[in-house]
């Protein structure tokens, strides 16, 4: 072959290269980009490259706290930025610059990535922490990488595990505490609610197709009651009717639940601007029938006969196939959710799985404190020992609070019986106490 006739096969495979390429990179599916498989805690964005990274410049520390900020203030961050500014600590940035979100989690990673996408080895509390044992002699013989584990440090929130809450709460018995959730207060955004209620279901009502199953749900649910008709969803501020409203429309009143939604893996890519998350894209095992459906706040709540119980069981269980999920419904957690469905035991006493993984907060809103959903669903796995101050101490003790989040074994069975293993955490702090 020439050189003439080289030179147009190599020119006609760069243009045909750089044109795939290009395409690939302002299509819908940027994927050949990515240098390395995402972590599961950003596996659902990753094709919002942008969200994270600028052109030629790395990924912005901003960009994680655009998604982060809000849930590190919350748990009163114990290594946040502010602290590594203090002159103070300039040797410890020297060996590790905890001031970077990307010190510690890189993506694309996954030889190196352990729980909680961290990419460092398991040394780093050591790095900083070496001497501990000369203050602490209960740490003498711990070896370098047990600090984070379960029930002991964990990095930004320390809440339910720092030693004055362990001595404060680690000897109450169980059967002091209440074991029943606290009562919501529903809470509507302000001006929501100022248009007239229709005075009628014919004078604001859907078209002459809807089924009439429908439109019964709805005449008894708390819209209707509220003066929410069809139009104030399916033809919001008066555009075209549409079957399938957008998370804008429900957050019109539902202000605060949208955007706590948006800041959890169900919602996560509606906040980066993608396609509601497909259950397909799930990496926990998932039912094959749920497969094809995508995540909204319709998908856990019928919105026409507005089912809080459906929303909190039964939806969960229509997608989840994992262990964790098939065992709860052998749980004394499930009884006690039976119970009190079945009118047999008191409101606020049965433990669904929103009890856990979407708890009830209180917050203070137009100037008043009120219980509400929290709606990001894994706000308090990131770690688990987020769920002892919010869900378990409800019902639990710390001690027990603390060994049962610890037992890999007890989480997969959903709690179906006491843990196997001790964490000694409260011991120690109590211990300290004594000596001192």
């Amino acid at each position: 072959m020439g050189t003439g006739r080289l030179t147009l096969v190599w020119f006609a495979a760069t243009v045909g290269a750089a044109g795939y390429l290009t395409y690939r990179l302002t299509g819908d599916n940027s994927s050949v980009f990515l240098p390395g498989e995402t972590s599961s805690g950003h596996h659902q964005i990753e094709l919002a490259c942008e969200s994270c990274h600028t052109p030629f410049g790395g990924v912005r520390q901003d960009a994680c706290l655009d998604c982060h900020e809000a849930e590190l203030e919350l748990a009163q961050d114990s290594h946040d930025e502010a602290k590594f500014n203090d002159p103070r600590f300039a040797g410890e940035l020297a060996r590790l610059n905890a001031r970077q979100c990307i010190t510690c989690h890189t993506e694309h990673r996954p030889e190196i990535t352990e729980v909680m996408g961290v990419t460092l080895p398991q040394d780093l509390c050591h790095r900083c922490h070496e001497a501990v044992g000369e203050d602490r002699p209960s740490h003498l013989n711990l070896a370098f990488d047990t600090c984070a584990s379960a029930g002991c440090h964990n990095y930004h929130d320390n809440r339910a595990l720092y030693e004055d809450f362990l001595i404060e709460h680690g000897t109450a018995d169980a059967a002091t505490f209440a074991g029943i959730l606290p009562e919501r207060n529903a809470w509507i955004a302000e001006g929501a609610m100022d248009a007239a209620p229709a005075a009628s279901l014919g004078a604001d009502g859907p078209p002459a197709s809807s089924p009439t199953e429908l439109v019964s749900a709805w005449a008894g649910s708390a819209h209707a009651v509220a003066g929410v008709a069809c139009t104030a969803c399916h033809a919001a501020a008066n555009m075209p009717w549409n079957d399938f409203p957008a998370l804008e429309v429900c957050a019109t009143c539902h202000e605060l639940e949208p955007a706590d939604y948006v800041s959890g893996k169900h919602g996560m890519r509606e906040f980066v601007g993608l396609a509601p998350m497909p259950v397909s894209m799930a990496r926990l095992p998932m039912h094959t029938e749920a497969l094809a459906r995508s995540l909204d706040c319709g998908a856990c709540h019928d919105v026409h006969t507005v089912d809080v119980q459906f929303a909190a069981v039964d939806a969960c269980l229509a997608c989840h196939a994992d262990e964790h999920t098939l065992a709860y419904v052998e749980s004394p957690h499930f009884e006690l959710w039976q119970a009190e469905v079945s009118g047999d035991a008191r409101p606020g006493s049965g433990v669904s799985c929103a009890s856990c993984h979407l708890p009830r907060e209180s917050r203070r809103i137009a100037g008043a404190d009120r219980i509400v959903v929290q709606h990001n669903q894994n706000a308090n796995l990131r770690p688990n020992e987020k769920m002892i101050r919010d869900v378990c101490l409800a019902c639990h003790s710390l001690e027990l609070s603390i060994d049962a989040l610890a037992d890999t074994d007890l989480i997969r069975h959903n709690f179906n019986d006491i843990p196997a293993l001790h964490v000694s955490s409260i011991d120690m702090a109590l211990s300290r106490i004594e000596q001192n």
